[in-house]
């Protein structure tokens, strides 16, 4: 399997674990495969059954032929355990009555986020291929939220990794701030930017945009523009599908918490690739640059001053990074005019609107959009565990009052969890008037001694902070 880029990069095709290692493209574009990997009934119904990790391996192995089969189903395995995740299921799904909802629980890693199916897998592959080259890797992060606890977590400890995770000052939860900042490991580095998550975005690729900088000093990613990150969530997909269906060929359809487009991106590639997927939902806080796109073609980013402060913070985006993957197939891998959409028009003005003609082969890739507010949150939360018994966080929230305006008879339809609530306790106790549920490992921990600088949004200043403690 070979990896080419969304913009057209003539270069020759890379391998995974060449990818594994860089983030970005070096014409700036996301890292896709040449093909996706077709599976059919047969191939569901071996699949049915398997434990998680060894459902993973046959996965990632369709898409990884660089690292030996018996390494890889390795690093599986010893990722995806019952004492990491909480249960043999790895991602166990419940049913919410008989509203036709389901929840797929994917928050039972350390950090109490989905971020964690991704991540964990991500820190055994970067120290076995850094352990193979015999080289270190400096990497340089943004979050809204959970995926810089659970980069963190990942990584720390591991041979030959540098963390540099990048964050919008005091635009996280209490408890993820101090999920990120109480860590006392000296390969973690906390830098909190003073602005909002676009602008620690912003930085991080226009540092993996110095091809001279980011080779110099070995930089990569964990943000989900690193295929490795999405290829490990699409897993979940089948998983979550096994759950909720007997034969394989029902169809079922998914709703997706989303700011960033990484987590349904990754079932968009499970819905290439044949898993019988009616629609892939995608659900927005008041951030709706997604929403927009998905009811009108026009793709229209948002400036820091008009990127609203939610109580969802971890989909407080207004720059999709993963988004660019879509929009390539969607333009039938059109390099050319995906760079023209976002190397040209989304540079320099802003925004881009498709064509008629692309807009409308929209329907076919199977994809719906719905928007959420503060109030449906909190009504949300309310009526889920008012007749439910269960308690689900803000972002979830969104995913299932989105859910529930696109249910259809007939088609389960399964909203990915993405975090646990006590990560946002304040608008639990909003709702519900009573503390969410707290892991006694984790009790006391916004107490903690803190480890982070807070920095202006300047690209130059990351870059000398970074060769500062590298050399340091």
């Amino acid at each position: 399997m070979r990896y080419i880029s969304t913009r057209g990069d003539a270069s020759a095709p890379k391998r995974f674990c060449e990818i594994l290692l860089e983030g970005l493209a070096p014409d700036g574009g996301l890292y896709l495969p040449e093909r996706y990997p077709q599976v059919d009934a047969a191939t569901l119904a071996r699949w049915r059954g398997l434990p998680y990790a060894d459902l993973a391996f046959e996965i990632l192995s369709l898409y990884i032929d660089d690292i030996p089969a018996d390494d890889l189903r390795a690093l599986v395995r010893r990722t995806y355990t019952a004492e990491v995740f909480g249960s043999e299921a790895i991602v166990p799904v419940r049913r919410l009555g008989d509203s036709g909802l389901h929840i797929e629980a994917l928050s039972n890693g350390p950090t109490l986020a989905f971020k964690d199916m991704a991540m964990q897998l991500l820190g055994q592959l970067f120290e076995y291929e850094l352990g193979r080259r015999g080289e270190q890797l400096n990497i340089l992060g943004a979050t809204s939220g959970d995926t810089g606890s659970a980069a963190e977590y990942a990584m720390r400890g591991k041979r030959g990794v540098r963390v540099f995770m990048l964050s919008p000052h005091g635009r996280m939860s209490p408890f993820q701030q101090a999920q990120m900042y109480s860590l006392p490991d000296a390969n973690i580095h906390n830098i909190a930017i003073e602005g909002v998550f676009d602008d620690a975005q912003d930085i991080v690729k226009a540092v993996s945009n110095d091809l001279a900088f980011k080779r110099a000093h070995r930089i990569g990613t964990v943000n989900s523009i690193n295929w490795a990150r999405l290829l490990a969530q699409v897993v979940y997909y089948f998983a979550g599908y096994f759950q909720v269906t007997r034969a394989n060929d029902e169809p079922v359809s998914f709703t997706v918490p989303s700011g960033n487009f990484g987590n349904v991106c990754a079932g968009h590639v499970a819905r290439m690739m044949g898993l019988p997927i009616r629609h892939l939902v995608v659900a927005t806080n008041e951030n709706d640059v997604l929403d927009e796109f998905f009811r009108t073609g026009t793709y229209r980013v948002r400036q820091g001053a008009e990127t609203h402060e939610t109580s969802s913070p971890s989909m407080d985006i207004s720059k999709a990074s993963n988004f660019e993957r879509f929009v390539f197939d969607l333009l039938g891998r059109d390099g050319a005019r995906t760079r023209e959409l976002f190397a040209t028009q989304v540079e320099r003005e802003g925004r881009f609107s498709l064509r008629p003609d692309e807009f409308a082969r929209i329907a076919s890739f199977g994809f719906q959009s719905g928007r959420s507010t503060h109030a449906d949150r909190l009504a949300t939360i309310r009526g889920t565990w008012a007749r439910h018994g269960t308690m689900i966080d803000t972002h979830t929230a969104d995913g299932v009052k989105v859910a529930a305006e696109r249910v259809e008879p007939g088609v389960p339809m399964v909203v990915l969890e993405t975090a646990l609530p006590v990560k946002f306790a304040e608008t639990i106790r909003e709702a519900l008037g009573r503390e969410p549920e707290r892991p006694a490992a984790l009790q006391g921990i916004e107490s903690l001694p803190r480890r982070v600088v807070v920095m202006k949004p300047e690209v130059q200043a990351i870059k000398d902070y970074i060769t500062r403690h590298i050399d340091g």
